[in-house]
């Protein structure tokens, strides 16, 4: 049964907190967390990349010269493919990147990040994470919990105005809520901070 230990807000540990191993301590499939993060890095992607086509940009309305006795090579418009300012053969058009995935598998790809993070010793549980909507304080907070300045990901049971308003300005930081966390965002970042409450939502969430 994994068990990972609960830190109050000055680091120090206050308990420890037993998990569903048939949430968390589920086996590791690289492929599917794989999967997993191409699927949300592709849904990312707007797709609005466009160029234009011969028969898209203007101009080129009459042929340049007559086909025979000038020698040189025959030309039926000067916005073909070969000239500058000509349209652009098999160039990219708006598109969606989006790319299906079943719901249990997305489901899974999650628990098997979160169980990553716990089997390698970068996930901490804490009591609460409290802010007053300021930066400093909430940066501080942290790293009396041990926290260094990279990439870190702090998911909550509610996401406040304070505690949004004090997240904002920190560029390494990333706050989520257990409905809103992704598999890409656990697996990027290098320390998980995890409030009791959001960490037992999330098991009850993934373990219907």
């Amino acid at each position: 049964m994994p068990t990972v230990q609960v830190l109050d807000g000055q680091g120090k540990q206050s308990g420890t907190l037993e998990l569903s191993p048939e949430v968390f301590g589920v086996e590791i499939k690289g492929p599917l967390l794989h999967q997993a993060v191409v699927r949300e890095l592709a849904d990312r992607r707007v797709g609005t990349h466009d160029t234009k086509g011969r028969s898209e940009v203007s101009g080129g309305g009459r042929k340049p010269w007559k086909q025979k006795g000038t020698g040189r090579a025959r030309q039926g418009s000067i916005r073909a493919t070969q000239w500058k300012g000509g349209g652009k053969p098999f160039g990219p058009t708006p598109r969606s990147y989006e790319q299906a995935m079943p719901r249990q598998m997305r489901r899974e790809a999650l628990r098997e990040a979160v169980a990553s993070t716990i089997a390698g010793a970068t996930l901490r549980v804490v009591e609460s994470v409290s802010a007053d909507g300021k930066t400093k304080g909430l940066v501080s907070g942290l790293a009396q919990l041990g926290l260094q300045p990279v990439s870190t990901l702090v998911v909550v049971a509610r996401l406040g105005e304070p505690l949004l308003r004090a997240a904002r300005n920190v560029p390494w930081l990333t706050v989520e809520t257990p409905t809103q966390v992704s598999v890409y965002q656990v697996l990027h970042a290098r320390q998980v901070v995890f409030e009791r409450a959001a960490l037992k939502a999330l098991e009850e969430a993934l373990g219907e």
